[in-house]
């Protein structure tokens, strides 16, 4: 039945796959601790104003993406597509003004209602940084790092390729602006239909069209680094003097924008050519405007997001989790014992099944698909010499070992 179907778009994350996610956020969350940054969590659903009024109304995300409700108060709220605001939201809630610069770690899902494909769902997860309260290059510098210390740590560094780009100040943005619309005007006519709607309202988000007459055109716009002045022009140069200082290496994108107003300096974007169309497995940048626009106090901000199913895929299957030891209980009596035992050794800090039901047979063939390192048989004889039958699964040995000793036996299982 299609209502016993997970909704399009979504998919459960079974064991296997689980661990492959798990394996990401852990790693991120490991590394992003080193630099500092703390785990956050916001809700998953926050009033639509939030997203809204960060977004804008007529950009792509809140007009065709969002999952937006009226819940049962009457109030409209929505899935959170994205959490740079939700962070930004909470730091303005929460009081934390007084206590910057703030650095989050987050992870979890995003939702947006787009065209399911390879590496990108309607239920989507991200992994993600937010440093709020620095205005200096610095910050880029530290996000930029922890980025790299991520996927460094996945093993996939190697087969990404760090894009920078300057998107300047509020100044140099609004007179690289007029000049794309200048630009753009006199082609109007062969741009695409999203390209047309974008001449006024975002201009710079023609620059990353992917429609092949708009890149044409795109290819004699005028470039960012025309408009930026001294101020701009410095941070950005502080920002690659601090990557070439670590030994980040990265390549210029001049045609790497962010769309949104309250985005300036740097913006960057950890991409691969191993993932397809899908190329940005982390892209960040620079927010100085956002909490501002969000009605608090003007505050610098710099962060990025990483999907966690295109890093899954980039890093390949994770290491299997540890083999377990399986207790293969036969008769009443040891059922009980069989209990005691595998508490015994989970407190023990092993991981313990059981096999449940069946004769020896059927118990022992679920040991093997359990890929059981070790099965301890206890039946009645057994448990009147107070011993256990320790069958090791690799080599078929078995042995028998007092129960006093076991934890200590087990000691290359653990």
């Amino acid at each position: 039945m299609a209502s016993l179907q997970p909704v399009r778009g979504t998919h459960d994350l079974l064991p296997d796959e689980m661990r492959a996610h798990r394996r990401v956020s852990e790693t991120a969350r490991k590394a992003a601790s080193r630099y500092g940054f703390d785990e956050m969590a916001t809700p998953i659903f926050e009033f639509s104003q939030v997203f809204k009024r960060t977004l804008g109304d007529t950009s792509d995300v809140v007009t065709k993406e969002m999952y937006t409700f009226v819940d049962k108060g009457g109030d409209e709220v929505t899935l959170r597509p994205e959490n740079t605001a939700g962070v930004a939201r909470s730091f303005m809630s929460e009081g934390l003004a007084q206590s910057v610069p703030v650095k989050f770690f987050y992870s979890g899902p995003m939702f947006r209602y787009e065209r399911p494909q390879k590496g990108r769902l309607r239920q989507f997860h991200q992994i993600g940084v937010e440093l709020i309260g620095v205005a200096q290059p610095q910050a880029d510098l530290e996000v930029i790092a922890c980025g790299a210390r991520v996927l460094d740590e996945l093993g996939v560094l190697d087969t990404t390729v760090l894009e920078l780009n300057t998107l300047g100040d509020t100044e140099s943005r609004s007179r690289y602006r007029d000049a794309l619309v200048s630009y753009f005007i006199k082609y109007a006519d062969s741009l695409s239909t999203d390209s047309q709607d974008r001449l006024q309202r975002n201009p710079l988000r023609i620059l990353d069209s992917k429609n092949e007459r708009d890149r044409e055109i795109v290819a004699d716009a005028p470039v960012f680094d025309d408009f930026l002045n001294d101020e701009s022009q410095q941070f950005f140069t502080a920002v690659r003097d601090g990557l070439d200082a670590l030994e980040i290496a990265y390549t210029l994108n001049p045609r790497l924008v962010r769309g949104l107003d309250y985005y300036c300096h740097t913006a960057f974007e950890f991409t691969t050519q191993a993932l397809g169309a899908q190329g940005a497995v982390i892209a960040g940048g620079r927010y100085d405007g956002l909490i501002g626009m969000m009605g608090g106090k003007e505050t610098p901000g710099v962060g990025w997001a990483g999907g966690i199913e295109r890093l899954t895929m980039l890093a390949g299957d994770p290491p299997q989790e540890s083999r377990p030891v399986v207790i293969v209980p036969m008769g009443d009596a040891a059922i009980k014992a069989g209990l005691k035992l595998t508490e015994r050794l989970r407190r023990d800090g092993y991981r313990v099944d059981i096999g449940y039901s069946g004769n020896l047979s059927r118990r022992m063939k679920r040991a093997n698909k359990l890929n059981a390192s070790a099965t301890i048989i206890l039946g009645d004889d057994e448990l009147a010499r107070t011993v256990a039958t320790v069958r090791h699964m690799d080599t078929g040995e078995q042995e028998e070992v007092s129960l006093a000793s076991l934890p200590e036996f087990l000691a290359p299982y653990r």
